[in-house]
């Protein structure tokens, strides 16, 4: 036992973890004459992306059949405690049918966690990509609630990230109400959205399948031109009337040159932003974490830079929320998860911890290092568990987005400079070709 209130309980190998009881100027303007100079990177995100492309480009998934899956048990999960008689039954390699189906059956936390990974969630920025021009869209995003929207049979359902449905209500989206069936009743449709609360408006950020067409295999170029042209051919748009309760809007999507991205941080929109969302033209909807899409924040494009307690208060020291894993491990949501310690035996027995729990912790400035574009953190500060609502842990990109923005932030600059760097290097090779 350590000081008053505080247990003290091994990580790893040694080190201790302690339970406590208790508007912008012109971007174009940023841009220096000369070849501006690029902030170094802290992270192995570039690398995990180009395996990330590698390994998109070789998968062949069903994705009609993970679309119609999605759709089915996103409308309607039946009961629960079939899944592990199934999962025992199966001798064959499970195909996405049979995986949605079982995940159909889930309930309580099981449904939070399966629903929470089939929405394609961003990395944190930690370092400004290479040809950031060529390669990406940028957007502002809505702040709101994230969530997937499904249209089928005469009816409109709307789920967040833990699983729980936020709305039941008609629309205008394709067989959205009992007035607007065109075609098969059982055509669906599914869009990742963002619910805008002041405006009671859904932002569509993107497009997983339309009147029964999967666009999980799409690029996201193709992706976004897809919304816009379709949402046109219905009055989802418009203003809520009996049969359309929410209106539906599109974002405005820009490629990232220095005016893309100037539009997108400095531009008005019409709803409340929470940071940039930067979207690789080649990427593939893919469920959950990808290093293929990202988000950055500053304080000139969303109110929620640092994390803050329940009070709304800055934390002295940084917070992280892991998953306990079955060997008592402490890990992020990554796939592979990130590994930042472990409890002992003891100390999870006494406080009635079990394998999937999300807990909170703190950790000091000087217990961290950076090892090989990874975060190692030497000793952690048990809080508490976080929201119940709460579907799963932070991702390693989060924590060192967040530890980054207290010392050495990523700022709008660094954007800027990568983007005009990129135009230098091509300007460069079109000299030496002529040359």
């Amino acid at each position: 036992m350590g000081e008053r209130g505080i247990v003290d309980c091994v990580i790893g190998p040694g080190p201790l973890i302690r339970y406590c009881d208790c508007s912008p100027l012109s971007l174009s303007a940023m841009a220096p004459p000369h070849r501006p100079y690029k902030r170094p990177a802290i992270s192995d995100q570039q690398r995990r992306r180009d395996l990330a492309l590698q390994a998109q480009s070789s998968r062949r998934a069903d994705a009609q059949a993970r679309a119609r899956s999605l759709a089915n048990s996103l409308l309607s999960p039946p009961s629960s405690a079939e899944t592990a008689e199934s999962d025992s039954e199966r001798d064959h390699e499970p195909t996405a049918t049979d995986v949605a189906t079982a995940a159909s059956k889930l309930r309580g936390s099981d449904a939070r966690r399966w629903f929470a990974r089939h929405i394609m969630l961003p990395e944190w920025m930690a370092d400004a990509p290479p040809h950031l021009a060529s390669d990406w869209h940028v957007f502002a995003r809505p702040a709101g609630k994230r969530c997937l929207v499904v249209s089928c049979n005469g009816m409109t359902i709307s789920r967040v990230r833990n699983g729980s449905i936020l709305h039941r209500f008609p629309s205008a989206l394709p067989n959205g109400s009992k007035r607007d069936i065109s075609g098969p009743a059982s055509s669906y449709s599914i869009l990742d959205c963002i619910f805008h609360e002041p405006d009671e408006t859904y932002y569509i950020i993107d497009m997983i399948c339309w009147r029964g067409y999967s666009l999980y295999d799409c690029t996201a170029e193709f992706r976004f031109f897809w919304v816009n042209s379709k949402l046109m051919e219905t009055t989802a748009s418009d203003p809520p009337s009996t049969y359309h309760r929410y209106r539906f809007s599109v974002v405005p999507i820009y490629e990232c040159t220095l005016e893309g991205l100037e539009a997108a941080y400095s531009g008005s929109t019409p709803y409340m932003k929470d940071g940039l969302l930067f979207y690789n033209k080649h990427v593939h909807y893919q469920a959950g974490i990808t290093p293929l899409a990202l988000v950055w924040k500053d304080e000139a494009c969303s109110q929620y830079i640092i994390d803050t307690d329940s009070k709304g208060q800055v934390p002295s020291e940084q917070h992280v929320v892991l998953e306990l894993q079955e060997d008592g491990k402490l890990a992020t949501s990554d796939d592979p998860p990130v590994v930042f310690g472990s409890l002992d035996n003891e100390f999870i027995q006494k406080t009635n911890l079990r394998p999937g729990n999300l807990l909170r912790f703190a950790f000091r400035d000087e217990r961290v290092k950076l090892v090989d574009g990874k975060m190692e953190i030497s000793e952690l500060q048990f809080v508490g568990r976080p929201n119940r609502a709460r579907a799963f842990a932070d991702s390693h990109s989060k924590a060192l987005f967040q530890y980054a923005a207290r010392h050495a932030p990523l700022r709008i600059e660094d954007l800027v400079a990568s983007i005009q760097s990129n135009h230098m290097e091509v300007k460069s090779t079109d000299v030496e070709m002529q040359g």
